[in-house]
């Protein structure tokens, strides 16, 4: 099963948990100091913000998936297109150690495909990528980020 992703930057915890607890009609699964998330059935939706200093707004969008199978046939997609994706395998951000790929759209939108391994207890961790960084949107050429945010 696939699950939609959204990840919003947004400029104040506590009234931006207030508005989507609402709209959702329930509180967050996971609550930090600098980020919430809700785990959605209706709509299938993972849906996260975060104060950690970006400019409010989009951060990425994409896709969690139950299984390093289905990461990879997702992934596979974008590689029979011949659209640019960027690994990053037990990498930790967001609380979760997870694998992922990433991909940024024509409008320079970041996409994520990423299957969940353990929850841990910091936003980021040491986990490096094939080009040395750490967390989270893409960092080569192919799949920058147009804000140039360091994180998701």
């Amino acid at each position: 099963m696939k699950r939609f992703h959204v990840h919003l930057a947004v400029a104040n915890l506590e009234d931006s948990i207030r508005f989507y607890s609402a709209l959702f009609g329930g509180e967050p699964a996971v609550v930090k100091a600098d980020y919430a998330k809700w785990m959605l059935d209706d709509p299938c939706v993972n849906f996260a913000i975060s104060q950690r200093g970006a400019e409010p707004g989009l951060d990425h969008l994409g896709f969690q998936v139950d299984s390093d199978e289905e990461l990879v046939a997702l992934n596979q997609r974008l590689a029979d297109a011949e659209l640019p994706s960027r690994k990053e395998f037990d990498t930790a951000c967001c609380y979760v150690q997870s694998n992922k790929y990433w991909s940024v759209d024509p409008q320079g939108i970041p996409w994520e495909g990423f299957h969940s391994l353990q929850d841990i207890p910091t936003f980021n961790g040491s986990a490096k990528t094939d080009s040395g960084t750490t967390c989270c949107a893409p960092r080569n050429e192919q799949t920058k980020t147009p804000s140039g945010r360091g994180c998701c």
